[in-house]
């Protein structure tokens, strides 16, 4: 197959086994960031239904599961969606694909660079948390310190996620169990909170699920490291697959506890810091603070697993030369895309100083991250739909292969465009202008770039745009 890319130019191939790529997706979800981010604000949009809105949009997220792990199964690519769109479908909306998944996870790098420096202070004194200056000082050493274990080595990294993510979970299950078991309850469980009926509506069900998108996204960093794990082609998938189970059980478990322990009126008081409430509600004194160590460790490993997905789709454009050449560039011993890591470093920093200082700046990441969902739905969208493209030709060889590549996959891409129709309305101009302009701008390098003739912008032949019998017959063996 004549393809652009290759995924055999540099990066350290076999770092990574099914437990750390499984790692990687926990901690891209962020769970404990996640729930103390989202939960508020989940419970205020639906009430009650939180748990509901968490397991519907769990299974839709799950049919975007499925369509990256058989899309990783038929290329393995740093660049992801990047290159897998941009086959199975088109190679302008590939790079928009690809763009989107940028611009997303940059803003989303900038805005939780904050809070890690934030909680941080608040563990020392809650006064210091409030200080601007101090906040950006220790978030900016946060994320230099994070860029420099990229640079340092994907073992390193998988390494210090392992130590991270684990410590985390290990207190989320803690606290969880003494919310449920022994926390003092304002209500008794309900199986209603799972039913379709307490959302009033689809207006009600869509405004849940796109908080509960957020809570899920991040996962799919499995797949930016496709190329330097091993069985670069099913592992990712599967470590995608398993992180996904783990993070949703731990929302719902999270979201039932909140409901257990506060009232409606409580959750919205403590919207800020409503794990740290918890902790206290739970384990009063110093013993509840131990939550907020799981909110830095998860904040910080998300940040980490977010820049990876920045760097790896950085080295794809720049090996491709859809982007400068030099984002191509490795670390001659680390074997790590420095040059897009210090890219990123440099930029991110900026952006992370210029938000804290300057107000229009600040406003301006606001309206941002409100419009992340747009920018996810993109690429998980296009994502669902290339795999369904792709697979086209063997979906009726099996109920299996019905299911997991055509009919669960291509509701997942429906929902993730219903999702994106359906946020359009309830956001401002300005939320809509940054949102949208930032994806347009990828419009720009796209033209640049096309011009001069690169071979990714070559329109994929008709037998390419298709998973072909011997690559089957090899899936078929991985699965």
């Amino acid at each position: 197959m004549d393809t652009p890319s290759t995924s055999n130019e540099g990066l350290r191939a076999g770092s990574l086994g099914l437990f750390e790529s499984s790692i990687m997706a926990l901690a891209g979800s962020a769970p404990a960031y996640s729930i103390a981010a989202s939960i508020p604000l989940l419970i205020g949009t639906v009430g009650l239904g939180a748990p509901a809105a968490l397991l519907y949009c769990g299974v839709a997220m799950f049919g975007i599961v499925f369509a990256f792990n058989f899309l990783g199964r038929s290329e393995a690519n740093a660049g992801a969606s990047y290159s897998w769109v941009r086959r199975a479908l088109h190679p302008a909306l590939g790079f928009l694909s690809g763009w989107a998944m940028l611009v997303s996870t940059m803003i989303f790098v900038v805005f939780a660079t904050f809070p890690a420096g934030q909680v941080t202070l608040g563990l020392f004194n809650q006064s210091w948390s409030n200080n601007v200056t101090a906040v950006t000082i220790v978030g900016s050493l946060f994320f230099l310190s994070i860029v420099g274990v990229l640079i340092a080595g994907v073992t390193i990294t998988a390494t210090v996620q392992v130590v991270m993510s684990g410590i985390e979970t290990a207190l989320l299950i803690l606290f969880a169990v003494l919310a449920i078991v022994h926390g003092h309850h304002v209500r008794t469980f309900r199986w209603s909170w799972f039913s379709p009926h307490v959302f009033h509506g689809t207006t009600g069900f869509f405004a849940g699920a796109l908080v509960a998108a957020f809570f899920y996204w991040g996962w799919d960093v499995t797949a930016n490291l496709n190329e330097e794990t091993k069985g670069a082609r099913r592992t990712p998938g599967i470590g995608g697959i398993l992180g996904v189970i783990v993070v949703f059980l731990l929302f719902e478990v999270f979201t039932i506890a909140t409901n257990l322990v506060f009232t409606s009126g409580q959750v919205s008081a403590n919207s800020s810091n409503i794990l740290q409430a918890l902790g206290q509600a739970v384990w009063p004194g110093n013993g509840g603070k131990l939550i907020l160590v799981a909110v830095v460790l998860s904040t910080v490993a998300t940040v980490e697993t977010s820049l990876i997905q920045l760097t790896r789709t950085l080295f794809s454009m720049g090996r491709d030369g859809t982007l400068p050449k030099k984002l191509g560039a490795l670390h001659p011993e680390r074997k790590t895309p420095v040059v897009a890591s210090l890219t990123v470093a440099v930029l991110g920093l900026l952006l992370f100083v210029a938000g804290n200082y300057v107000s229009s700046v600040g406003a301006i990441f606001t309206d941002a991250i409100n419009a992340l969902g747009l920018q996810i739905c993109i690429y998980y969208g296009l994502a669902g739909l290339s795999v369904v493209v792709l697979y086209r030709k063997h979906l009726f060889r099996s109920v299996g292969n019905f299911l997991l590549m055509g009919l669960w996959p291509g509701l997942g891409a429906v929902f993730m465009g219903v999702m994106f129709f359906k946020t359009i309305p309830t956001l401002n101009h300005t939320t809509l202008i940054v949102g949208l302009g930032s994806v347009a701008l990828g419009v720009i390098p796209m033209a640049i770039y096309w011009l001069k003739g690169r071979p990714y912008y070559q329109m994929p032949s008709k037998l390419e745009r298709e998973v072909r019998l011997n690559e089957l017959e090899e899936i078929d063996q991985l699965l």
